[in-house]
């Protein structure tokens, strides 16, 4: 088991095995490929649907970063390609009702596989796709900006409020080092702060087990916290945009995916500090401010979530209680 556990993410894919929690932990995304020059091998994650059309969809931005590389990598190979370019111009693509009904509508009857380049963003709109149409769909990463990518959830805009709907994990995941480490710095700097929020997530993990006889596992904690010392110790290389520390934080958000697919929660990933940030996106939609990554958010309210576990432990009282009398 704890050759599995220490296995690099690349060796990930399609592992199972029984813990010594209890469970039996498994992870059915079948291939992900985390390093220089990893695009060339979307042409094999996609070999298996050649005998259909393929959706590969874009944004202006990752069009011009990845998506013009894949469909050429991939009609070089003699797919069927079609091609899905949301222009969204000076503007970020909103994961609302209006961008899931645009990727339906190009839905031919002979498209077999999607191919989603991007981010958070448009990793969710494939996600959910994939999942009402039962299409499956691999991700080619442009960014490393947080830990959804292989998480078994799509994070949407409906009916103007963030909701989170049930999903499957993409079929493969490429992820190439030379792409991502010059993605903007500020979804660099999200990614880090998705993993930061770790500690935050873990701690409660830990206290939901304590109180609530929540199901835990150390196995997958371990796991988990040392990716997360590992991009801490890293930091520095990432505001450089080092190669080693930026792939080293992509690894980490996958491995974060992983966790949750082990213990079939969000306990790994996801505490105090993603219910503060989720208030935070909610009210700045409300208030028509400028919209945050997701990350930036988690890393920010794991500030606040930790202060207040400091106070809880020094036996202070929280900000919204009144002191004692005295």
């Amino acid at each position: 088991m704890n050759e599995i556990l220490n296995m690099s993410i690349n060796e990930m894919p399609q592992t199972e095995f029984d813990c010594s929690c209890g469970r039996h932990h498994n992870f059915s995304v079948h291939d992900m490929e985390i390093r220089k020059g990893a695009i060339e091998v979307l042409p094999k994650m996609a070999a298996p649907f050649k005998d259909g059309k393929i959706l590969v969809v874009f944004d202006n931005n990752t069009y011009k970063v990845a998506g013009k590389k894949a469909v050429e990598l991939l009609k070089a190979d003699g797919f069927n390609v079609k091609e899905l370019l949301f222009d969204t111009g000076d503007d970020i693509l909103i994961p609302d009702e209006k961008t899931l009904g645009r990727i339906l509508q190009e839905q031919d009857l002979d498209v077999k596989l999607m191919v989603a380049v991007g981010s958070g963003v448009i990793n969710d709109l494939c996600k959910h796709v994939s999942n009402c149409l039962h299409i499956p769909y691999i991700i080619v990463a442009t960014a490393p900006s947080m830990d959804g990518y292989v998480s078994m959830g799509a994070a949407l805009l409906l009916d103007g409020l963030k909701v989170t709907t049930d999903a499957k994990p993409p079929l493969a995941v490429g992820a190439d080092t030379t792409i991502l480490k010059d993605a903007p710095m500020e979804m660099i700097r999200a990614g880090f702060g998705d993993i930061v929020g770790k500690y935050s997530a873990l701690n409660d993990w830990k206290l939901s087990h304590l109180l609530l006889k929540e199901p835990f596992c150390r196995q997958v904690y371990d796991m988990v916290k040392g990716a997360v010392d590992r991009v801490v110790r890293l930091a520095d290389g990432l505001m450089a945009r080092r190669e080693e520390s930026v792939e080293a934080l992509m690894e980490s958000l996958l491995l974060v995916g992983v966790a949750m697919s082990f213990v079939g929660n969000s306990h790994p990933a996801s505490g105090s500090e993603h219910h503060l940030s989720h208030f935070f996106e909610l009210t700045g939609l409300e208030r028509n401010r400028p919209y945050l990554l997701h990350g930036l958010d988690v890393g920010y309210a794991t500030i606040i979530t930790s202060r207040l576990r400091e106070r809880v432990m020094a036996g202070r009282p929280l900000p919204e209680e009144k002191p004692p009398d005295r």
